[in-house]
Order: structure tokens, then sequence, then C-alpha cells
């Protein structure tokens, strides 16, 4: 098992797509709020009619703004890292060569999972991390109890949102296709806005972990839903339904065969 958490983490570390997606989600986030704090002081209308709470010049009003870009393309990132780091294998026609190796599919499909798991952590603690120094850079001062809050709250978010991304890698197993995950992952971002419009709410997992971070903060789910209360019971369910296709993943992979 060690030894297939040391591969998958060295071919993730070596990879554009790791580099990149890593790039994306941490350099995107602090750019777009740097670029749009730059742009509320400047007192652009437009920017900072579709800012809301995160026009404020603050610590508020930067965290909410990081909520709302997180809330929108965090899933999108981690759906296409997930969905290379699975479907990698069948796309390049390295699969085969896994069979010959002495730890079965089976564990390196955990393997997988866990590099995925300890990628999604790190990012979005770099990022947390990230949005403190552009705060002091920005002059908001010292953080106090409410900023620290908020910051966790946005971690969560991340770790949630890289959670319940696993069915993409399911996806991408089943019809051995890097393209059809990605294809997945624009799809239930799309399904995620149709459930919330629907009236799902936080009953629907996909959505949860956004209108979760938007309800506890007070900032509206931009483009999602506002007002919206979701409960420990929904964060529950997002767990439960990542670790289910997880299990998935993980009995796809142990089921292979070297010709299918």
């Amino acid at each position: 098992m060690t030894a297939a958490i040391r591969a998958e983490a060295l071919k993730l570390l070596r990879s554009s797509v790791g580099v990149l997606g890593t790039v994306a989600l941490v350099g995107g986030v602090l750019v777009l709020v740097a670029g749009l704090t730059t742009a509320v002081r400047a007192g652009n209308p437009q920017v900072i009619a579709q800012a809301g709470p995160g026009a404020q010049l603050d610590w508020a009003g930067m965290l909410a703004m990081a909520m709302q870009i997180t809330a929108a393309g965090a899933f999108l990132g981690c759906g296409v890292v997930l969905t290379w780091m699975v479907g990698r294998e069948f796309s390049d026609g390295t699969i085969s060569a896994l069979f010959a190796l002495p730890v079965s599919v089976g564990r390196i499909a955990l393997g997988k999972i866990t590099v995925y798991g300890l990628w999604v952590v790190a990012v979005h603690l770099a990022l947390a991390v990230g949005l403190l120094a552009l705060g002091l850079l920005l002059g908001y001062g010292v953080p106090d109890a409410g900023v620290w809050a908020g910051i966790l709250r946005l971690f969560v978010l991340g770790l949630l949102t890289g959670a319940i991304a696993m069915p993409v890698a399911w996806v991408a197993t089943l019809t051995r296709s890097v393209l059809a995950g990605v294809g997945a992952t624009i799809g239930l971002v799309a399904l995620a806005q149709v459930g919330v419009l629907a009236g799902a709410g936080g009953w629907f997992p996909l959505a949860a972990p956004a209108l979760w971070a938007m309800s506890g903060s007070g900032t509206p789910a931009v483009g999602i839903a506002s007002g919206t209360t979701v409960t420990g019971v929904h964060v529950l369910i997002v767990v439960v339904t990542s670790v289910l296709f997880a299990l998935l993943l993980w009995r796809s992979w142990s089921r292979l065969q070297m010709d299918h």
C-alpha cells in the first residue's frame, strides 16, 4: 500500500495536470480575489454590484469573495485532477502493466484515492494560508476569531467539494476514458445547479458543500442559491456519498481484467 501511495504521489507531482490544477485552485482564487478587490477599490459599479458582501474592503468581504469563487470553481478543478489520476492508466495504455506489479490493482486504486485526498487537503491549506497573507498585504489587520472561523469554513468547503467529486473517478473507470470523466465533471456541475433550482437544496450532495459554506457565513451563494440552511445531516450525506463512490471505485478496480 505504501508503494502504491508513493508511486501515485510521484505521478501527480511530476504531471502537468497536477501542477496546473494546483495553480488554478490556489493561484486562480488569489488572483481573482486580488483583482476584484482592486476593482472594488477603484469604484467599479458592475463589480461592486456583482460582488455583494464581497464588496466590503475588509476580512469579511475578502473571505466572502473567496467563498463565492471556491464554491463555483473548486469542483471543476478537483474533478479534472481526479479524473486524470484515475483515467490516465486507460488513456495511456498502462493499465495492463499494472497487473505485473506486486501490488494489486485494488490497492493501486486505494493509493490513488489516498494521494488525491492528500492533494485536496494540501491545496486548500495553501489557499487558506495564501488568503491570510493577501489579507495582511491588503491592510486588513490582525485576524480575529471571526476571520479564523471564516478561513476554517473555507478550508472545510474545499475538503467537502473535493470529496464529493469522487463519482467522476468511477465514471472514468467504467468508461475507461479521461474525457468521459471530464464530461461527467462538467455535467455534475450543471446538475448541481438544476438540483438546487428544483428545490433539493442541501439534500442534494453535489450542492450541499457550497450551500453549507454560504449559509453559515451569511454570504449569498451567487449563481446557486441564497438563504438556504444546510445542517449537519446534509454534510453527513456528502461524506457518506463520497465514501460510497470511493468504495465503488475500489471495487471496480479490484475486478479489472487485463483484457478489459
